[in-house]
């Protein structure tokens, strides 16, 4: 199954020097670590606030989310999910 997220940083609770370039490096390592296996099928920075949108495909609602969990800002509550939800395929793509 394929699922969306929308999140968007929490700046307004976290002052600037809590994005660490560390932190904010081992957010990426861990994107390419779910692309690598597969779990994140795309993925696109917000132009109107920091924050990303994610194309998931998981088994389930839980997987889909327990690997948006794992995320080191999701961890210590850097991240506000704004949209969850599952996807199906367009139906007018398919056969009439």
């Amino acid at each position: 199954m394929q699922f969306l997220s929308v999140s968007r940083r929490r700046t307004e609770e976290f002052p600037a020097e809590a994005w660490t370039p560390e932190l904010l490096a081992a957010e990426g390592q861990r994107v390419r670590d779910l692309y690598a296996a597969g779990v994140v099928r795309s993925i696109w920075r917000r132009k109107d606030m920091p924050g990303a949108a994610i194309l998931l495909e998981a088994a389930d609602e839980s997987e889909a989310r327990a690997a948006l969990e794992s995320l080191p800002l999701a961890q210590r509550g850097m991240l506000e999910l704004i949209v969850f939800t599952a996807l199906e395929p367009y139906p007018a793509f398919g056969p009439r």
